[in-house]
């Protein structure tokens, strides 16, 4: 399975996304980590993505290989992370046939209802349980 992590502006978010799933999944699954810029793909990589890369079309070509991606709802939002997710990788993000499980920080001028507003450690915990079960899942199905 080829997790796909997407991060940007200093990484931070992604950092402790990649640090829970290599903890929790092991070396079960490829983790790519790819920033909206080297500083945060960079971190990704430190975390323990096996891969990372960054830019437009890093992210543009990417996705399309991903199983899953993984990130904040603001991967979904052009022009988001004060401007350095830019259009294309947004609509990447949106029509890649990978499943999408974000966390929805209401930090992009989105606001998911019904959403639980917790602090971020929190929220990245309830995404890695979700994509523990999602792996689990398929690699009973195989």
């Amino acid at each position: 399975m080829i997790i796909v992590v997407i991060d940007g502006q200093g990484g931070g978010i992604g950092r402790v996304i990649v640090e829970k799933l290599r903890h929790e999944l092991g070396q079960e699954c490829s983790i790519i980590g790819l920033g909206t810029n080297a500083v945060a793909t960079s971190i990704m990589l430190k975390a323990g993505a096996n891969e990372g890369a960054s830019g437009e079309n890093a992210v543009v070509r990417t996705v399309t290989r991903a199983n899953m991606i993984v990130g904040s709802v603001a991967i979904l939002a052009a022009n988001s992370y004060s401007g350095e997710l830019t259009p294309a990788m947004a609509e990447a993000v949106a029509s890649s046939s990978a499943l999408k499980v974000l966390i929805p920080l209401n930090r992009c001028g989105i606001e998911l209802t019904g959403a639980v507003d917790e602090p971020l450690p929190m929220q990245v915990d309830r995404l890695v349980s979700r994509v523990r079960e999602i792996f689990d899942k398929q690699k009973y199905l195989k």
